[in-house]
């Protein structure tokens, strides 16, 4: 059991501090933040008490102040009751209006006052006749009546402070405006329900004794409970900040692939009708590549790909149009597919006939572009050309014309 905790609990450690760096550069602009200020004081706690729930670090300074078992109540000080008000206050304040938040954070920090004091006063109660140190303070010692007392109010405490955040994250959690917000409450709730799990193992460790049980045999759940409370703890309580930041980053992954993926259809369009690029430069490979502001020129793209499809419409076959929807009706395609492929070809054709100089005879020119598909706006555009760009490079090399 030692050997997990010895791996599990500075990992935990580790993700408290982490969190914590994180959030602190948020000070230079949000310094009178209260729900930030909350946040970083239990991120701190919780990576105090993670540290000292380290056998090894825990043993080191008992030795070190010289009492046992101090390492102990530093645990359940800042790991339960300060890192849990924190915690709620942080959420609270998140939830409520400013004023109500601070009446109603202002209880819960008196609270954990009184809880911590009482605590410290049972702990030194508990001191009187010991004189060796508990490598299990709560579960060795839980038959002694100030120890028992000490655990159910460290649990109680505890305990009461999961179930409001759960409460609250799932009550809000419904209604949070932002997206992100709601995301970050819900995963709270989650982190929470797991360390009110690890305080329900701590409360049965009192009826367990008194069974003639031995609460070590599942003392495993401990540090499986409270790394996983901590997991989604520190990632709901983050979430707000670092998840927009994570829908971006997806949003412009999007935009690049699709302009990676237009980028055939453009190069066979702007070398047919070079007027329409706007930047000649753009179909250089490393500016393809590395495409800077990647929003406006897959914009730019949408637009000089629809400026070329325009520029080729005296040179569509209507009667290649037709050839096409025959050979994709008998490939089994339909709907979307079916269209992408018949302009696809279509516009292969087109490309052909514009490189010979070959025009329609005049009249009204054949369908080309995603108007022939009922049009739509950007989005719809976009993904109609995707479409398309798809087909068109599907097509063998001699059919887009290429040498």
């Amino acid at each position: 059991m030692g050997d997990v905790k010895a791996v599990v609990f500075p990992a935990c450690a580790a993700l408290c501090a982490l969190a914590f760096l994180y959030k602190v550069r948020d000070l230079r602009h949000r310094r009178n933040d209260p729900a930030l200020r909350a946040l970083l004081v239990a991120f701190f706690c919780k990576g105090v008490s993670f540290t000292l729930s380290t056998p090894l670090v825990a043993q080191a300074v008992d030795v070190a102040v010289g009492v046992n078992d101090l390492g102990a109540l530093g645990i359940h000080l800042f790991g339960g009751v300060a890192s849990s008000a924190a915690f709620l206050t942080a959420i609270v304040y998140w939830v409520y209006p400013r004023e109500e938040a601070r009446r109603r954070a202002l209880v819960r920090l008196l609270a954990a006052v009184v809880v911590a004091v009482v605590m410290v006063g049972l702990w030194i109660a508990a001191k009187n006749g010991s004189h060796q140190r508990s490598a299990h303070y709560l579960l060795q010692n839980a038959n002694r009546p100030a120890v028992a007392a000490y655990l159910l109010l460290y649990v109680s405490a505890f305990g009461a402070g999961m179930i409001e955040i759960i409460r609250l994250c799932l009550r809000y959690g419904r209604v949070a405006g932002r997206q992100w917000l709601r995301r970050g409450l819900h995963t709270t709730a989650i982190g929470a329900s797991a360390c009110l799990v690890y305080c329900l193992n701590r409360l049965f460790v009192l009826i367990s004794v008194q069974c003639g049980l031995d609460p070590l045999d599942w003392e495993l759940l401990t540090p499986i409970a409270n790394g996983t409370g901590i997991f989604f703890l520190v990632a709901g309580l983050t979430m707000p900040s670092w998840g927009p930041r994570l829908s971006e980053g997806r949003r412009l992954a999007r935009s690049f692939v699709a302009y990676q993926r237009l980028h055939p259809l453009w190069h066979a369009l702007s070398t047919a009708v070079p007027g329409i690029a706007l930047d000649p430069q753009s179909g250089n490979p490393l500016a393809r590549l590395l495409p800077r502001d990647t929003d406006f020129r897959l914009y730019r793209r949408v637009i000089e790909i629809q400026d070329g499809l325009r520029a080729l419409r005296p040179y569509m076959s209507p009667d290649v149009v037709s050839a096409a929807q025959r050979s994709a009706h008998e490939a089994g395609l339909a709907g979307d597919a079916l269209r992408a492929r018949v302009q696809a070809v279509s516009l292969a054709a087109a490309l052909r006939a514009k490189r010979d100089n070959r025009k329609q005879p005049a009249g009204e020119p054949a369908p080309v572009g995603p108007e022939a598909a009922g049009g739509g706006g950007y989005a719809d555009e976009l993904a109609w050309l995707l479409k398309v760009a798809r087909e068109y490079t599907a097509l063998p090399a001699l059919e887009r014309n290429e040498r």
